[in-house]
């Protein structure tokens, strides 16, 4: 039986978070089917542009993507302080870029006279419009509902586009962020969609390549700070360069034609991650596989699983064998 949200997410624990939907009734998100010879590789560009747009309204950033086939992944960042400063009227201009709103909200924006009960019915929508914009549920939301009616319009066909419910896993800690971040971002490699992370179209991965050979980082992703600025208010503690390193390294391990084994310079990265080459060659092929629920150390696994009110905490074993290793 699925757990409740209130069980998977806990923003005291962690910001970062990985979800994943899929698609139901054979539908295709992307790609080319093989039976009818149709392609669906438009629609790559519309759930990309959707979830950039998204995220320059909710307070929530872009870590990691990847739109294979028949389903998505998305590596979130839920950016709580940012919230913490926004005005009323910054938090109802937001809303009103994807959803309607009230008449009473509209108004506001207008500057049209309102008396002193609408305005405190304003501010306490905006209250309940803050709160959404930094849920990951909303936010998922937002992103499948008009891609389902797209799909479906274009399909012409009514009925599910996604399946129900979106997988989410809370990422406690470094070693868990990086590890789901590469296996999002090798997930076309592995696939067999794209033979280097560079030619990965619609993928996080490709528009950090791009960037960094013109010595930047995209604007749309969460930007990767650098250990030496660990106190930074909002990124990625980690080098950029290290982590293209160790996709790439792990890119060539998985392709077929590309046996070998990581590289030392990578491996000296792993060891500061206190993660095991093997582990990490397991984690990056089969992450969803080894765990179904939030990922980190079996320290951080214990306590979200008191936080969020779990009985039981799920994937000890698996956190001692790939993530405490080394």
């Amino acid at each position: 039986m699925p757990k409740p949200r209130s069980q998977q997410i806990s923003l005291s624990d962690t910001p970062y978070y990985h979800l994943c939907s899929r698609t139901v009734r054979k539908a295709f998100l992307c790609g080319v089917d093989k039976e009818t010879g149709v392609s669906y590789e438009h629609r790559r560009s519309w759930i990309e542009k959707r979830i950039f747009q998204l995220s320059q309204v909710f307070s929530i950033d872009i870590c990691a993507h990847a739109v294979m086939h028949n389903h998505l992944h998305l590596v979130l960042h839920v950016d709580v302080e940012q919230v913490k400063n926004w005005t009323t009227q910054v938090v109802i201009t937001r809303w009103h870029k994807l959803f309607k709103g009230t008449i009473l909200t509209r108004k506001y924006l207008q500057k049209q006279a309102l008396s002193q009960f609408e305005l405190a019915t304003v501010k306490e929508f905006a209250m309940a419009y803050k709160q959404r914009l930094m849920d990951i549920s909303w936010f998922m939301r937002a992103l499948n509902e008009p891609i389902a009616r797209q799909a479906n319009k274009e399909d012409n066909c009514t009925g599910h586009f996604w399946e129900g419910r979106f997988k989410s896993q809370a990422l406690l800690d470094e070693g868990a962020l990086l590890s789901c971040m590469a296996y999002v971002d090798l997930n076309p490699v592995r696939s067999g969609i794209a033979p280097t992370p560079e030619q990965s179209d619609f993928t996080s991965i490709q528009l950090r390549i791009k960037a960094a050979i013109k010595g930047k980082q995209p604007s749309v992703l969460l930007p990767f700070t650098g250990n030496e600025q660990q106190d930074k208010a909002s990124g990625i503690s980690f080098n950029l360069k290290d982590y293209l390193t160790l996709v790439d390294e792990t890119g060539r391990v998985l392709t077929k034609d590309k046996r070998g084994a990581i590289c030392a310079k990578t491996t000296k990265i792993l060891s500061r991650l206190h993660i095991s080459d093997e582990s990490w060659l397991k984690l990056t092929t089969n992450f969803e596989g080894i765990f179904t629920g939030a990922v980190g150390t079996a320290e951080h696994l214990c306590e979200f699983s008191g936080h969020v009110g779990l009985k039981r905490t799920h994937g000890i074993a698996n956190a001692q064998a790939c993530l405490n290793s080394a």
